[in-house]
């Protein structure tokens, strides 16, 4: 019984696929963000759903969609290039059978967020692809609001629906997405047109913002804990009453603190002491380790080149008995311990190749979107909407590039998407500017003049 639901969502949704292919694309971002086959017993288990939704959607695209408007952008050929020199360095792994594994799946999200792009032709797309991105995030991330409310949570105790504690039922990568999509969401709250803002629209939207404040403090994560502040900045720029956010802000702040439970309030308080926590302390030696590492292998070593790794660390923590404060140290001997930031995961499996290819995409869509933030920031009709997904877009990716120096993410599927989205966006914008469906070319309102 448990398994019924997921199987009849998805079979109506590639049903309908038949009838609207690009369903057949918002069916494998489902698939690939909420991995319903890890929630379910028999039925999905057994079945290749992922790549019987992608086949469909490749499929779909190639038979149905008008190619006469495509437009393939840079970064969608240095995605091509990072995969291929991900494979380069998957054949000259390390550790060939586990690098494998990795390969896997990073190639998946790589060949698909190349792909993805090309299909998001209209606003409708764009908007459809956006929603399905939140709404299925927001299926795990309600869940774990919930729980947060109901048990209070704490670092690695929260149960996101499944115990396998990998891509986004992880509890720093969901903190990080769950304040990633927040502009997102409040965008939809003003310019969704799928689902036209009435109260009820909103109303959803400012719970899902409130569910997605809670993962950081139910997962207990301290990457949650900058997002967080970090999101508060970026919101500052849009703000039209800046001092009235900021005077709001506080006081939500200081309401908050005597409602939080001790279990989070104790691991944000590591953030001062980091050399007193295991966790911080191996961080800090395992990326020591990866930059001596890169200098005997500026190639990279391939996925899962950390399993070679001995680390030597010194552990201090501080007791205060009597009044007065001792300070023990203890020299710690660790291996194997994972990168726990995407910048060093990038650097020691891909070498300086593969992580300037990756600052490269990730940067330049930053980039690019503060061109179309500041580009239309007057809009004239029928360009309200642009301006304000492309800083929605812009603040969502630079909170990910901070959470991701503290969690090894950098092929995440789900920042992907994101990544396709802005070309999506980016592409479409400048084809329709080309067309002068919006605004006419200077030349034109010259002679107008």
């Amino acid at each position: 019984m448990h398994d019924i639901p997921f199987v009849v969502f998805l079979v109506a949704l590639l049903a309908t696929g038949f009838r609207r292919p690009f369903l057949f694309v918002l069916a494998y971002a489902y698939i690939d963000i909420v991995s319903p086959q890890r929630l379910t017993y028999i039925l999905l288990n057994s079945v290749p759903v992922s790549m019987i939704a992608v086949g469909l959607a490749v499929l779909g695209w190639a038979i149905t969609d008008d190619k006469r408007d495509m437009r393939v952008a840079p970064r969608q050929l240095l995605i091509v290039a990072l995969l291929g020199y991900c494979y380069y360095t998957t054949l000259n792994a390390d550790f060939k059978l586990e690098a494998l594994e990795k390969w896997a799946w990073v190639w998946k999200a790589l060949a698909f967020a190349a792909f993805l792009p090309l299909t998001l032709r209209t606003k409708l797309r764009i908007e459809s692809l956006l929603l399905f991105m939140v709404l299925s995030a927001a299926s795990i991330i309600i869940v774990g609001g919930i729980k947060t409310l109901a048990s209070g949570g704490g670092y690695g105790e929260l149960n996101l629906m499944v115990t396998n504690n990998s891509g986004l039922y992880e509890g720093s990568t969901i903190s990080t997405v769950a304040i990633a999509i927040i502009p997102l969401i409040l965008w939809f709250s003003r310019f969704g047109t799928i689902f036209p803002p009435d109260w009820k629209v909103r109303g959803f939207c400012y719970a899902l913002i409130f569910a997605c404040l809670l993962i950081p403090v139910g997962t207990s994560t301290r990457t949650g804990l900058l997002c967080i502040v970090l999101l508060a900045l970026l919101l500052i720029r849009d703000a039209k009453r800046k001092v009235v956010y900021l005077t709001a802000l506080g006081c939500l702040g200081l309401l908050a603190i005597p409602f939080l439970p001790a279990s989070f309030t104790e691991r944000m308080g590591t953030i001062k002491t980091y050399q007193g926590d295991a966790s911080a302390s191996t961080r800090l030696a395992v990326w020591q380790w990866t930059m001596d590492y890169a200098k005997t292998r500026p190639m990279g070593g391939g996925f899962e080149a950390y399993r070679q790794n001995r680390i030597r660390y010194e552990k201090v923590s501080v007791t205060e008995a009597g009044g007065q404060a001792e300070v023990a140290r203890s020299l710690e001997v660790d291996q194997a311990r994972a990168y726990h930031s995407a910048y060093f995961e990038m650097l020691g499996e891909q070498g300086y190749p593969g992580l300037v290819l990756w600052l490269v995409i990730n940067l330049a869509g930053i980039f690019r979107m503060e061109v179309l933030r500041r580009r239309y920031r007057k809009p004239e009709p029928g360009e309200e909407w642009i301006s304000p997904l492309a800083s929605a877009l812009q603040s969502a990716h630079i909170i990910y590039m901070l959470g991701a120096t503290f969690i090894a993410i950098a092929f995440q599927p789900f920042v992907y998407m994101l990544i396709g989205a802005q070309i999506g966006l980016d592409t479409y914008v400048t084809r329709k500017r080309a067309e002068g469906a919006w605004r006419p070319l200077r030349k034109q309102k010259l002679a107008a003049a």
